[in-house]
């Protein structure tokens, strides 16, 4: 099974979709299902994951009703205030949710550099694993020092590393964001989606060989069991057609052997999110 494990679906408004500047205009409008459901097909993807866009309960219980009504979205990765105080009474409710897998906040939003180590935070993240779910982690390459002090605190709590922790691939700087994501790596509860790299590149000049020097980083040190496959679809839209996202990692991806390549495309992706 091909899982695409990073999508998002909006109605969009320009206060909530505030994030979308001018410059994006190509998806400041309506992303949903029905637009993704052929352009999956025609890209021989079987399934994917929906991933919170919004900080909010209620982008959740969107995200679980599109699942519910379209089959192939298998799992949706949802929003929970981490530092409320009725955190765990949440979590119990939102369990009985079985395409619910995770959650996700967008701590690379955040001022406070150390966000992911506050301690009211960290108290809501030590509750996941009572209730098996998954913590995708959104930060940008400074970042990545703190990722690796909040890993090192929950050794038995699933996380994955939304889009590589964004490398400046537009200027090939990777210095700082090397030395850390291999450090991260270190840790075997750690996974990384190799996703977003296009809009990680100049969005109007990016080339096939942009990708490679990152690539590289990232399979020789998470390996290949801890890759997922995913788009960032539409916001990769900005940079890049699905088909044109896609076939940067289908040619990368092709010199691994075919029991890999599934790893890649999906297994890990239904290993890790727990997929039926």
């Amino acid at each position: 099974m091909k899982i695409d494990s990073h999508i998002h679906f909006w109605k969009y408004h320009p206060v909530k979709e505030a994030w979308i500047t001018d410059d994006m205009k190509v998806i400041q409008r309506d992303f949903l299902p029905n637009d993704i459901a052929p352009i999956l097909e025609e890209n021989a993807i079987d399934g994917c994951i929906a991933v919170q866009a919004d900080q909010s309960e209620t982008e959740t219980h969107f995200l679980l009703q599109l699942a519910e009504e379209n089959d192939f979205i298998k799992g949706v990765v949802g929003w929970i205030d981490f530092k409320d105080s009725n955190l765990e009474e949440r979590l119990k409710c939102f369990s009985q949710f079985k395409k619910l897998k995770g959650f996700r906040h967008i701590a690379e939003a955040e001022p406070d550099a150390d966000f992911l180590l506050n301690t009211d935070f960290c108290n809501g993240i030590g509750k996941l694993s009572k209730f098996n779910f998954s913590y995708d982690i959104l930060v940008s390459a400074p970042q990545l020092k703190t990722v690796t002090a909040f890993a090192e605190k929950f050794p038995e709590q699933l996380f994955v590393i939304d889009h590589l922790a964004k490398p400046n691939i537009k200027n090939a700087d990777f210095a700082i964001w090397e030395k850390e994501i291999k450090a991260i790596a270190a840790y075997p509860n750690v996974h990384c989606k190799v996703s977003g790299l296009v809009t990680q590149a100049d969005w109007n000049q990016w080339k096939n060989d942009d990708f490679t020097y990152c690539l590289d980083v990232v399979t020789s040190a998470f390996g290949i069991e801890r890759l997922l496959f995913g788009s960032d679809w539409p916001v990769s839209l900005l940079a890049a057609s699905y088909s044109q996202s896609t076939t940067i990692l289908r040619d990368y991806y092709s010199r691994f052997s075919l029991e890999e390549q599934k790893a890649f495309w999906g297994n890990n992706a239904v290993r890790f999110y727990n997929l039926q």
